[in-house]
C-alpha cells in the first residue's frame, strides 16, 4: 500500500493488483472535479514500476518521496488557482549531430549553451518556486560533459530526467547519471523502422544510437520512456511503436503530437486531424504494458499545461511557456525566474483543451 496524500481534507492510497493501480480516496477534496479527474486517470492504469516505491509514470516523482509530496501540494494548490511550475525543461546546449525535420528549437549555429553555474542557479530558483521535475534537454544533452554534475545538483525536492536521441549516450554516461540520481531518460523516436527514423533525423545511425541508449539505461537501472512525436504520416504505426517499446523493455511509451513550429512551421500536412486523434485514443484505452502516456489525450482532459505548470528555458536563457511555444517572457540570465513566472500568468492559452500552436500556428516573440 502506498500513501499518495494524507491530510484532513484528502486521503489517498494506492495498491497494485494484477499489474494495475487501484486508488482509494476519501475526504472533501476527493470530490473536487480537478482532484477526482486526476485520481480517475491513475486508477486502473499500468504503473511504470512498483516495488519499495511506486512509480506511476516516468513524468512523476516516486511514492513515497519528498518530491512527490511537493507535487501533490502543488496540484492541490492548482485546484485553488495557484500556479506552480511543476515541470521545467532546461535546454543546456543547442549542439546536436541530428537535423530533425520537426525540431522545435533548431541549432542557430552560434554554439549556444548554458554554463554549469548558470544551470545550477536556474535549478535553485526552480526548486524555490516549487518545481518537482527538472528535465535536461538540448540540442543533445548527452554531449554536455558536465551533465552528471548537473543531475547530482538536483536535490530531493525534485527528480531529474533527460531527453536524448541516443547520440553521445554511452554505457559510461548511463552509469554516471544513475550514480548522480537521475530518475529516467526519454529516448526520442520518430519511426519504429530504422531507415525512416534515420531519414527524419537527418543522420544515418540515429536509430541504432536510440536503441543503444535504451539498453545502456536499462542495464544501469534507469527508467526509460520511449518518446514518440506523432505525425499524420506515422499515426498508422502506433502498434509498431508499442511492440518495439515492449520488446526493448522500456517502462513507458509517450505519444506527443507534432507542432507546427521551428523546422516544422510550414508542415501543416503533418498535423494530426480529428480522425488521427480518435485513433490514438482508441489505441491507448486498452493497450497492454508498457504504460502509455498520451499527451494529446491528457491535454484534452486537463487543458494545456504551458505557462500553467510547464516552463521551458533555452540555451540563451530565454524562458518560454513550453518548448513548442516560442514566445519569450523574459531571460533568466537577466532577471529572476520567479519574476518571469509571475509575468507568464498573462499567457493567453492556459488550460486550452488543445495545443494552441496546432490550432493557430507559431506566434512571434513578444
Amino acid at each position: 500500500m502506498y500513501t499518495l496524500c494524507d491530510n484532513p481534507l484528502l486521503k489517498v492510497t494506492a495498491s497494485v493488483t494484477g499489474g494495475r493501480i487501484k486508488i482509494e480516496a476519501s475526504g472533501i477534496l476527493a470530490r473536487a472535479p480537478g482532484v477526482a479527474s486526476a485520481l480517475a486517470m491513475v486508477d486502473g492504469s499500468i504503473p511504470v514500476y512498483a516495488g519499495e516505491r511506486l512509480y506511476i509514470s516516468t513524468w512523476i516523482p516516486p511514492i513515497p518521496s519528498r518530491a512527490f509530496d511537493r507535487f501533490v501540494r502543488s496540484r492541490l494548490l492548482s485546484s485553488l488557482g495557484k500556479r506552480t511550475p511543476d515541470q521545467i525543461t532546461i535546454s543546456i546546449t543547442e549542439e546536436c549531430p541530428n537535423r530533425c525535420k520537426h525540431c522545435a528549437l533548431p541549432d542557430s549555429g552560434e554554439h549556444l549553451r548554458l554554463e554549469p553555474h548558470e544551470v545550477k542557479r536556474i535549478i535553485d530558483q526552480a526548486l524555490d518556486l516549487g518545481s518537482t521535475l527538472i528535465i535536461f534537454d538540448g540540442g543533445e544533452p548527452a554531449i554536455y560533459k558536465e551533465l552528471p554534475e548537473l543531475v547530482s545538483y538536483v536535490d530531493d525536492r525534485a527528480v531529474a530526467t533527460m531527453f536524448t536521441s541516443g547520440a553521445g549516450f554511452t554505457r559510461r554516461l548511463a552509469a554516471e547519471i544513475k550514480e548522480a540520481g537521475i530518475q529516467a531518460i526519454n529516448v526520442s523516436l520518430d519511426s519504429p523502422r530504422e531507415r525512416e527514423h534515420d531519414e527524419i533525423r537527418g543522420r544515418k545511425g540515429a536509430y541504432r544510437d536510440a536503441m543503444n541508449a535504451i539498453r545502456y539505461a536499462i542495464d544501469s537501472g534507469i527508467l526509460v520512456d520511449l518518446y514518440v512525436v506523432l505525425r499524420h504520416d506515422n499515426i498508422s504505426q502506433l502498434r509498431e511503436f508499442h511492440e518495439l517499446a515492449r520488446e526493448m523493455g522500456t517502462h513507458e511509451l509517450t505519444f506527443f503530437e507534432v507542432v507546427p513550429t521551428g523546422r516544422c512551421s510550414n508542415a501543416t500536412d503533418l498535423i494530426l486531424d480529428a480522425e488521427d486523434l480518435a485513433a490514438l485514443e482508441r489505441f491507448t484505452e486498452n493497450a497492454p504494458p508498457p504504460r502509455i502516456f498520451s499527451v494529446p489525450s491528457t491535454i484534452k482532459s486537463f487543458g494545456c499545461f504551458a505557462g500553467r505548470s510547464w516552463m521551458h528555458i533555452t540555451p540563451s536563457g530565454d524562458v518560454y511557456p513550453c518548448a513548442c511555444y516560442p514566445t519569450s517572457y523574459g531571460n533568466v540570465l537577466q532577471e529572476s525566474l520567479g519574476k518571469i513566472w509571475k509575468r507568464m500568468a498573462t499567457f493567453p492559452h492556459k488550460g486550452m483543451r488543445a495545443c494552441p500552436i496546432r490550432l493557430k500556428g507559431a506566434p512571434k516573440n513578444l
